[in-house]
């Protein structure tokens, strides 16, 4: 019986590109763990799947995984297969062009696969109380990061 964890997870960035910040909430039980992290210079987007990256990556054993965001970007590209088209497409979007943040796309997928993971999109900035504090975290890590 694989364990049960909950993910809640948030970017921000002072610009776009900028410094860069993304925030993580573990849920397993009772227990809660917060993680986050800052980058010099990056994109919104790239600290939504950074965010999601470093919380799985926490995951010590396989788990069963529901990963709240609210990134259409990060959630839509599992949910709506748009991963499989690409590398399918030889990492090609619809465009034609190169897909953005493969990088983090080729983790997210290896990380994906050692759990059973469901995403899911939450409205961002609303009433989800953890969704909210994830924003609160990367925020707070660029902050931290600008006064070095």
């Amino acid at each position: 019986m694989l364990k049960k964890v909950e993910i809640f997870t948030d970017g921000a960035c002072s610009g776009n590109p900028g410094p860069g910040g993304w925030g993580a909430i573990l849920v397993y039980g009772a227990k809660e763990k917060e993680i986050s992290g800052f980058e010099k210079n990056t994109t919104n987007n790239r600290m939504e799947l950074v965010a999601a990256i470093e919380a799985l990556k926490m995951l010590k054993e396989p788990c069963s995984v529901s990963l709240y965001s609210d990134s259409a970007y990060l959630v839509n590209a599992f949910n709506q297969n748009w991963l499989d088209r690409w590398e399918i497409n030889g990492w090609m979007n619809s465009q034609k062009k190169p897909v953005e943040n493969k990088d983090l796309w080729q983790q997210l997928i290896e990380l994906s696969k050692m759990h059973r993971v469901t995403w899911i999109k939450v409205k961002g900035h609303s009433d989800n109380e953890l969704n909210n504090r994830c924003d609160e975290l990367a925020r707070a890590a660029i902050q931290r990061a600008q006064r070095y």
